[in-house]
């Protein structure tokens, strides 16, 4: 019974495996771990996220850019229609590229003046590591000190009565 269930699990992870390839395909939403997106320049995307990777665009993307761990070079021409958001990595925005709204947590923004950003810019300068621990590292602390707090609560709760010398 334990090797069907495993084989139906297998199977079924398999073919979902398959078939999400299909639907990016259809959405032209492009998502990496640890793999630089070029968008080139008679490329069109929906919406670009990257974990641990840098995304380059030469064409048009038409929602928002996120990366985390990585930058963003927007060169002429590029075109972003969404929010263009960097955690932990710099943006540039060469001569001719066209943005709305860019937010950037621990990064630089290098933008050259024939650049056009439509929305607000907004940047938390400052060491990338210092808000890339803040961000992600402190919610981690505060759950790891209230597991060992339930740990010490139940072992403390827990030990049998010590027999008392007469």
């Amino acid at each position: 019974m334990a090797s069907l269930t495993r084989l139906f699990t297998f199977l079924t992870l398999a073919a979902l495996a398959v078939s999400l390839p299909a639907f990016a395909e259809g959405t032209h939403d492009r998502t990496q771990f640890g793999h630089d997106i070029v968008v080139g320049s008679n490329d069109e995307a929906g919406e670009v996220t990257c974990f641990g990777c840098s995304v380059r665009v030469r064409g048009k993307v038409d929602s928002d850019i996120t990366t985390f761990g990585g930058s963003i070079v927007i060169e002429a021409d590029g075109q972003v229609g969404g929010d263009t958001t960097v955690f932990g990595g710099n943006l540039s925005l060469d001569n001719g590229a066209t943005v709305r709204d860019v937010t950037i947590f621990g990064g630089k923004i290098r933008r050259d003046p024939g650049a056009s950003v439509s929305g607000d810019v907004t940047t938390f300068a400052g060491g990338a590591a210092l808000w890339l621990f803040l961000i992600f590292g402190f919610p981690f602390i505060i759950l790891a000190g209230l597991i060992a707090l339930i740990i010490w609560l139940v072992r403390r709760f827990s030990r049998p009565a010590m027999p008392v010398a007469v």
